[in-house]
């Protein structure tokens, strides 16, 4: 039989999961403690032992997808040892997309943008702070070298952040077909203009 605090554990763990699951469809609003304990297999009045405030229980279920965000090493590679300019930026774009791809998660993130608002900051510098230091520093030297046309490597990478964030909710509304990564790069890079021109 397991030790009490393993079983306090299981059960916040068990809480939190069942929490991320219904407030990445639902939302804050839209989401009952009912329904997350339902989810989780337990009674109501548990949630608030573990979390006293349903706020609390959103943060923390937020602050658990955070946690998994991680940069793939290969994709880091692929951003240093680019051909050129354009496939450096191309690898960039597909290194932030992998880290932050999990759909639970960009939902939950657009989810407490709106109903929290700037509450959220403190969490998300504390989590993708790192994310986006390590990502600049590998973009900077095709900046430095002069293959793209940018002062700031880190405004290229929170641009590439906001739209991985809203990639597919702004075209699930507006388009009957999501395209392709290379597409939506090619577009940003030429409205941009952030690739040098050769002559």
């Amino acid at each position: 039989m397991p030790n009490r605090e393993t079983a306090v554990a299981d059960t916040r763990r068990r809480i939190i999961e069942s929490a991320v699951s219904l407030f990445s469809e639902g939302g804050y609003n839209g989401t009952g403690t009912r329904d997350i304990a339902r989810g989780a297999n337990i009674n109501e009045a548990t949630i608030f032992r573990h979390f006293p405030h349903k706020r609390e229980l959103y943060i923390a279920a937020l602050e658990s997808e955070l946690q998994k965000v991680r940069l793939r090493g290969d994709l880091l590679g692929e951003v240093a040892d680019a051909p050129d300019g354009r496939a450096a930026l191309a690898s960039t774009y597909k290194l932030i997309r992998s880290a932050l791809a999990e759909n639970r998660l960009l939902r939950l993130l657009q989810f407490c943008s709106l109903e929290l608002g700037k509450e959220i900051d403190p969490l998300l510098r504390k989590y993708l702070r790192e994310l986006i230091e390590v990502i600049t520093g590998y973009l900077q030297p095709w900046i430095d070298n002069g293959q793209l046309q940018c002062g700031n490597a880190k405004i290229v990478v929170l641009t590439f952040v906001a739209i991985v964030l809203n990639y597919n909710s702004v075209f699930s509304v507006f388009s009957e077909v999501t395209p392709e990564l290379a597409t939506t790069l090619d577009v940003h890079a030429d409205i941009s203009g952030v690739f040098t021109t050769t002559t």
